[in-house]
């Protein structure tokens, strides 16, 4: 079963992701920060990730630069899922190595299908 680390600084947000993720048959972890999210990802790295990209102390550009920048961790895919649905910011967050972007509010089913698609 993959394993999903959904960061988000929203606790409402990381549980709303987590139950649909669970529902559908994937394991879920949870953090509130990049810097909570880099604990995860050193101690028991996840199949993929979910960020958001405004938190507090480390963002989610810097989370998947910091992700991408590990040789024992980049291949793991970075879905950054965010409320900054402007062009730039999705030009910016793949130039950081994201490999999907996805604006909030988000339709479960594109949610879904980007973590399928990541996860094969």
């Amino acid at each position: 079963m993959s394993k999903v680390l959904v960061v988000d600084d929203s606790a409402t947000m990381r549980e709303m992701i987590g139950k649909l993720l669970k529902e559908n048959g994937l394991t879920v972890e949870m953090a509130g920060d990049g810097i909570e999210a880099q604990a995860h990802c050193k101690s028991a790295p996840p199949d993929l990730v979910i960020t958001d990209i405004v938190m507090p102390r480390m963002n989610g550009y810097e989370l998947c630069r910091w992700l991408k920048a590990d040789a024992s961790i980049k291949h793991i895919p970075v879905v950054l899922c965010t409320s900054k649905g402007e062009e730039f910011d999705r030009y910016w967050g793949m130039k950081q190595g994201a490999d999907a972007y996805i604006a909030k509010p988000f339709k479960t089913a594109e949610l879904l299908d980007t973590v399928r698609q990541l996860l094969k």
